[in-house]
Formats: C-alpha cells, sequence, structure tokens
C-alpha cells in the first residue's frame, strides 16, 4: 500500500511541475483549518458487542496544506496532507471490557461490566487525499466545486480520556452491582490497540473566492474510514468518520 501511495503521488506532482514549468497557471498551493466533528461508528460484524454502540460526536482540530492541478478550466486533481481528529464520546452507562480491570477474572464473571462514566476517545491521524475536482463558476470571481476521492491515514496518537464517579455493574439494567461506587480522572495511551493505518472516501462542497494572489476557499466536507480501527474485537469494532468545515488560501502559481 505505501508503494502504491507513492507513485501516485509521485505522478500527481511530477505533473504540476511539469505543467508550472511551462508558465500555465493551472496549479495552485495553499493552507487550510478548521474544526473536524468525529463520530465512531459501530463496524461491519460488530454484532451483540456492546462496546461499538453509544458513541457521539466530539470536536477536534483539522488543518493540512493543498494542492489542486486544474486539467481544464473545470476539472482538476485535488491533493491534500492533513492532520486529521477522529474519535468520539460517550457520556454516562456504558460497557467496559471486563479485562481492563483483570486479566484473570473469576469463573462466571461477566465479559462486559458497565459504568456511568464520561469518556472521549482522540484519535489523531495524518490523512492523504487525493480527490478529483469539478470548479464551476457562479458569478464574477466566485465559483462552486465539489470534490471527491480516496483517502489514506496514518495513526500518530490515540489516548481516552476517562472522568467521573460510579459504581460497576454486571448487567445493563444495572440491577447487579459488583463493586462500590468509584472515581476515575484518567487519561490512558490507547494506540498500542488501534490499528496504525486506515483507508476510507473523501469529499466535499464550497465556494472559491477569487483574492489578491490566488483564492479563499471554504469548504465543507466529510471522511468516512471503511478499516474498523481495534486490534482487539473485545474493544469494539468501529470505523472512523467525521464531518468538518475549513478555511483556506490558495496561491495560484
Amino acid at each position: 500500500m505505501k508503494k502504491t501511495i507513492y507513485r501516485v503521488v509521485v505522478v500527481i506532482v511530477a505533473a504540476m511541475v511539469t505543467q508550472v514549468s511551462f508558465g500555465q497557471k493551472n496549479f495552485s498551493l495553499g493552507v487550510k483549518g478548521g474544526i473536524d466533528i468525529p463520530d465512531l461508528t459501530a463496524g461491519k460484524g460488530a454484532g451483540s458487542n456492546p462496546v461499538s454502540e453509544g458513541w457521539s460526536s466530539r470536536l477536534g482540530p483539522y488543518f493540512g496544506a493543498v494542492g489542486i492541478y486544474n486539467i481544464t478550466h473545470k476539472f482538476g486533481i485535488q491533493v491534500e496532507l492533513n492532520y486529521s481528529s477522529q474519535g468520539g464520546k460517550k457520556d454516562g452507562k456504558q460497557a467496559i471490557p471486563t479485562a481492563d480491570f483483570t486479566s484473570n477474572p473469576p469463573e462466571g464473571t461477566p465479559q462486559y461490566v458497565y459504568a456511568n462514566l464520561n469518556s472521549e476517545t482522540k484519535l489523531n491521524y495524518i490523512e492523504l487525499p487525493i480527490m478529483a475536482r469539478l470548479a464551476l463558476p457562479i458569478g464574477a470571481g466566485f465559483h462552486f466545486f465539489v470534490h471527491a476521492g480516496p483517502y489514506f491515514g496514518y495513526l500518530v496518537s490515540a489516548k481516552t480520556v476517562v472522568k467521573g464517579a460510579s459504581a460497576i455493574y454486571a448487567d445493563e439494567a444495572e440491577t447487579m452491582q459488583l463493586a462500590p461506587q468509584f472515581s476515575i480522572d484518567q487519561t490512558q495511551d490507547v494506540k498500542d490497540d488501534i490499528k496504525k493505518f486506515n483507508m476510507g472516501v473523501q469529499g466535499g462542497i464550497g465556494l472559491l473566492a477569487k483574492a489578491p494572489l490566488g483564492s479563499i476557499m471554504l469548504t465543507v466536507g466529510g471522511n468516512y474510514g471503511f478499516i474498523p480501527i481495534q486490534k482487539d474485537k473485545a474493544n469494539g469494532q468501529n470505523n472512523t468518520g467525521a464531518a468538518n468545515v475549513t478555511l483556506g488560501y490558495l496561491f495560484t502559481l
């Protein structure tokens, strides 16, 4: 996979450099930044695993570099290199693998226990989207655009933050208490539990406004990862996904 990504990027960059060398202003380079609104969805085959369920959206940073090669006035290729915050959060009752408490649980201990806590999983990736782009003029100095294509991600950090106070229960209905109330305020590095590589699809729509030396770009988009992120199915089987809003500036070369 690494070799394939490298070859695609080399071909695209070579084409861009060749176009610029002939003096044609078909290449734009810029930066963008904004917010990610990620969530974790239960992956296919998750079955009845309760750890996969109950996730909701969180907020995180999203920023990076953008390169656009316009093949024609309307059609082009957009390549990005982004820092993307993924993950999700759970507030209230949630399942916890019993193995998180002990590696040798007594016979008859359930595989999962329940507690009322606030937890947030923060996954940070470096992502490389390679997208087809269609731009349409909508007025003097303005263009509407849409882009979509595959992305490839590499995990750089993964942490789970857990806070709150709760008793531990053997069942979801909380009728069988296993341990009295305890308080927790903990940040745990879970990078070793998450797969390093991810890939999926990314897309968006936006508005391009002409500015000195280039253009201002407003984009609303999102992505979805095809690979369940957990190495161990006991920790759930979830896919990453996020909506994002960014503002960027492109310089025409």
